[in-house]
């Protein structure tokens, strides 16, 4: 009986195969030959699944984003899902603000390079980006994802305001372009001087940035 191959697993094996290969030696290294070696195919088999190398590029691409936004969804969903508790006591409100800010800083930690596989997630999300100035391509995924990460914090933070944990004066869009460009220089920062950014520091600088917004104040 033949085997049975899932389009969709195969497609998503294949652009991790092009990740592995641009973690180790650039994303311009990821030609169809070097990626079906990588992932121990034919390059027939990888042209069974992707038409050309540009439509291979875009699919991996979007599938880096995937990733990224399913981690970050998961925060997300806790920090932003209404409560349905009626305890309006000062002591539960003072609990539940404590509460938001801890997953405020952890979803947006989210998008820092804390630890080994996120450095390696952001050095290649900056190749990406940085590819798709050159090849038009790529350019919907790029603006897509930063118009995202701009959505989420403006709710992020307009759900901050709605529970008294920002100013109400504040003004929520250009705080979100505030904090989507410090999240940005961090990532960049990080990613290119690992050394000099541990993750304390990255946390430490993302703390300080919330204390100065009086989020969760």
């Amino acid at each position: 009986m033949p085997k049975i191959v899932d389009p969709m697993a195969r497609r998503r094996a294949v652009a991790q195969a092009v990740l592995s290969v641009a973690a180790r030696q650039g994303l311009e290294h990821a030609s169809l030959r070097n990626v079906a070696d990588e992932a121990g195919l034919a390059v027939g088999s990888v042209r069974h699944y992707f038409a050309d190398h540009d439509e291979l590029m875009v699919f991996t691409m979007r599938e880096l984003s995937r990733r990224i936004g399913e981690r970050v969804r998961a925060h997300a969903e806790r920090l932003l899902t209404p409560d349905d508790r009626t305890d309006c006591t000062d002591r539960t409100d003072r609990t539940d603000r404590t509460d938001r800010r801890v997953g405020t800083e952890d979803l947006l930690a989210e998008f820092l390079p804390l630890d080994e596989a996120r450095r390696q997630e952001s050095a290649l999300w900056l190749a990406f980006t940085a590819a798709a100035l050159t090849r038009p391509e790529l350019r919907p995924c790029a603006d897509e994802m930063q118009a995202n990460l701009h959505a989420l914090l403006s709710r992020v933070l307009h759900e901050a305001r709605s529970t008294g944990g920002l100013p109400g004066g504040l003004d929520v869009e250009l705080e979100s372009t505030r904090l989507a460009a410090l999240l940005d220089g961090l990532n960049l920062q990080a990613t290119l001087l690992p050394d000099r950014f541990p993750a304390e520091l990255l946390r430490q600088v993302l703390r300080r940035h919330l204390d100065a917004l009086g989020v969760g104040g």
